[in-house]
């Protein structure tokens, strides 16, 4: 229980009795020992910062206006300022906290040991900084995996809730990859790390989680250097209202003219402000990692939610990025002999129709008849087979080489081949894209996203035929790392473009479009370091509708923020023009400011509740609400 929570009963006991005595000592005794209890903290406060050379913070406000009540006479109602404005702040305290929870429960994925296994098989726990990469640990059924790491023994099934806000468990077994941060629910599971602690999973994500506040949106660092201007112009306007009418109108009595100056002190206290609208940020970023979708600061949450314009990657982001081979075209040899020359050449390549390839093949291959090998980014391999120089890739490669390539009336991906200058055949390959990938560019058209482009390594055929299957108004093919970044910046610099531009990519090879877009949106990034780098806002799984799901959070968090924005300016304006004109008592001027202060930080508190589920919903209450148009 709070030391305020003890106070303001007693407060408002004696506020009470004091009313209900006739004016006499007895009653001055009692009021003014109430407002001393209220508020001695923020007498204490307010002199502090008188100290310390900070004058005008929300402690002077309101010790000014109530010490000058007093002074006035107005006992009853400098106790009701003050009892009332540590109601507010025990609302701000509540709602704060709760806030800090929100984040906990993220901060919570950081470990407290290892049980790091030693040479006589037993093990010991230790600190998970001191663990290098190359160590086996072992995790027990129910505990959190401490490091990212390759299952060397053991089958369990793995909550990744905390990273991905899947709900459903992924199955582990010996080979796959096991991510710090997930926590093993069934089975006893040996790791061999492969991450020291301070690169793991769980690090980055607690170092977004923790620097986030330092990025603030353009709403807070306006309302910041609002407030340090605002507040002693408030003071010098009162000052002004309470002598300069008594000096230059006949009649104008004094002790009238300080009242109206101390309601408009009271009413100008800039809290609903200073409070409300960070909390909102904070709580939008607090519902979205509970969603898997983590904001590496609210100035990039505010961007998103001004996005008119999408771009995606292709491969990985819109498409599962896992190749079949359709079909093989040879020119001058049989089918099987070109798949072995692309198979062989092709063998070491981590690129997925390289992996396409190597799969179809479904032979035993000999790494001795493949000598210089050697991979252009984005083009393909060249490597020596069986003494022949075989080249693998697009027709920009071959030409390069100075072979020419015919044209192909297939669909899909193409992968052309030649060996020693002559053209030998093409391959032709299918991505098919991810279930939810038409859904959720339905549901960003359905929020007023006005455009979407596609940028791809592929061909324009593939990239065409993808776009025309899910509903995409532009496409720009056989592009590198930079052509993207070019692409960008061109979409960027159109005339008439409104709104932000996010980039949507995997976050390995789009780094940097995603680093140069508005915002950069690194989808299906779990466990990658190069996306929790480059990009602002990380979803953690890999569903295209997390895109969604994290463009109506932020739209909702920054609408949150403006009505409380709207609402306490317009009540404050109001309620100071009529202190002004002495229309207003200290009543008034009390829900004009705590009132208005209390009914922001509880609309802000809405975006402590926001979360999406895999489909883009948002959630509130742990209702489900379908997206709808923002």
């Amino acid at each position: 229980m709070s030391k305020r929570s003890i106070r303001l009963p007693l407060a408002l006991a004696l506020l009470l009795i004091g009313l209900l005595i006739p004016g006499t000592a007895v009653r001055a005794a009692l009021l003014l020992a109430a407002y001393l209890i209220a508020g001695y903290d923020v007498l204490w406060g307010a002199v502090r910062g008188v100290l310390r050379g900070q004058v005008f913070g929300e402690s002077f406000l309101m010790s000014l206006a109530t010490v000058g009540a007093i002074i006035i006479g107005e006992y009853a109602e400098a106790v009701a300022v003050m009892a009332f404005y540590q109601t507010g702040e025990m609302f701000q305290d509540y709602a704060v906290d709760k806030s800090r929870r929100a984040i906990a429960q993220v901060m919570n994925l950081r470990p407290d040991s290892v049980n790091l296994l030693t040479e006589d098989g037993s093990s010991k726990a230790v600190d998970p900084a001191g663990v290098g990469v190359g160590a086996l640990i072992l995790v027990r059924p129910g505990e959190k995996i401490p490091l990212d790491g390759i299952i060397v023994e053991g089958e369990s099934q793995l909550d990744t809730a905390a990273l991905t806000g899947e709900a459903l468990p992924r199955a582990a077994a010996p080979g796959e990859e096991a991510l710090s941060g997930c926590i093993n629910l069934t089975g006893t599971l040996t790791l061999r790390v492969t991450r020291p602690y301070d690169q793991s999973t769980v690090s980055k994500i607690l170092e977004m989680v923790e620097n986030a506040s330092d990025k603030k949106s353009r709403r807070e660092t306006f309302i910041t250097r609002f407030s340090a201007v605002y507040t002693p112009v408030v003071v010098i306007l009162a000052l002004l209202v309470a002598f300069l009418p008594p000096l230059l109108l006949p009649g104008a009595a004094l002790q009238d003219w300080v009242y109206r100056a101390l309601n408009f002190l009271v009413v100008s206290c800039p809290c609903a402000l200073v409070i409300s609208i960070p909390l909102s940020f904070f709580g939008g970023i607090g519902g979205a990692s509970r969603a898997g979708i983590l904001m590496k600061g609210s100035n990039h949450l505010e961007t998103l939610a001004r996005a008119q314009t999408f771009v995606f990657d292709k491969t990985g982001t819109l498409t599962q990025g896992r190749f079949t081979l359709c079909s093989i075209h040879p020119q001058g040899l049989s089918d099987k002999e070109l798949l072995e020359a692309a198979a062989l050449t092709e063998q070491h390549s981590l690129h997925p129709i390289a992996r396409a390839i190597v799969d179809a093949y479904q032979r035993a291959i000999d790494p001795e008849r493949v000598k210089s090998v050697n991979e252009t980014a984005g083009g393909g391999v060249s490597a020596a087979v069986d003494g022949r120089q075989v080249l693998v890739g697009s027709a920009a490669l071959l030409k390069s080489h100075g072979i020419q390539t015919p044209h192909t009336a297939e669909e899909g991906t193409v992968s052309h081949v030649s060996i020693d200058g002559r053209y030998a055949g093409h391959l032709r390959f299918r991505d098919l894209t991810k279930p939810c990938a038409a859904t959720a560019l339905e549901r960003l058209r359905s929020q007023g996203v006005s455009r979407l482009v596609m940028l791809t390594g592929d061909s324009q055929q593939a990239g065409q035929e993808v776009a025309d299957e899910l509903g995409i108004d532009a496409v720009h093919a056989g592009l590198l790392p930079q052509d993207k970044v070019t692409r960008v910046e061109e979409l960027l610099a159109l005339p008439g473009r409104k709104g932000s531009l996010a980039f949507v990519g995997d976050g390995v090879n789009d780094a940097p479009v995603l680093a140069r877009a508005d915002v950069g949106i690194a989808m299906g990034a779990l466990g990658s370091d190069t996306a929790i780098e480059a990009a602002d806002i990380v979803i953690m799984n890999d569903d295209p509708c997390q895109m969604a799901g994290a463009l109506r959070i932020a739209r909702r968090t920054v609408r949150i923020a403006t009505q409380n924005a709207v609402f306490a300016i317009a009540v404050k304006a109001l309620v100071l023009g009529l202190s002004a004109l002495g229309l207003s008592s200290l009543w008034m001027a009390v829900f004009a400011d705590v009132g208005v202060a209390v009914l922001a930080i509880l609309n802000a508190m809405r975006a402590l509740r926001l979360t999406a589920d895999n489909k883009g919903c948002v959630y509130i209450n742990n209702m489900p609400k379908k997206a709808k148009a923002a």
